[in-house]
């Protein structure tokens, strides 16, 4: 029960996983990921279909077991918010090259991510639309 309760579950430790709403099940197959005693994870997509509040949940799950567990994660995910919430360090890969790694702060103003990932087009007219 440690586990369920460390990860905010207890409410269904009475249900079979197949009938859990879809945040809860997601936390529940990290929970068993961390019932063998795993030093790293890896992660893809971890917060794909979540909603925002489910997305947040999982952030605090994934900082108790950086913080609490001391496992190491690896978390790949195109939902930026929450990689820059959660991680330390942010390693940007664009058609399949590394582009940038750095902190949060140091990708969000990297010219190469914004270039990749907002587009010049797009770069450019919020430069002319912030200086007239």
């Amino acid at each position: 029960y440690k586990l369920l309760n460390d990860f905010g579950l207890e409410d269904y430790a009475d249900q079979f996983a197949g009938q859990l709403p879809y945040g809860p099940q997601r936390t529940l197959e990290i929970a068993r990921a961390v019932a063998i005693d795993p030093q790293f994870l890896m992660l893809d997509e971890p917060a794909a279909g979540m909603i925002h509040q489910e997305t947040d949940h999982l952030v605090r799950v994934l900082r108790k077991l950086r913080d609490d567990y001391g496992i190491g994660i690896l978390v790949i995910d195109h939902d930026m918010p929450m990689i820059m919430r959660l991680c330390d360090r942010v390693v940007v890969l664009n058609e399949g090259r590394v582009i940038a790694s750095g902190t949060p702060e140091e990708i969000q103003h990297n010219p190469d991510v914004i270039e990749a990932y907002i587009g010049r087009r797009q770069t450019a007219k919020k430069q002319e639309a912030n200086s007239g």
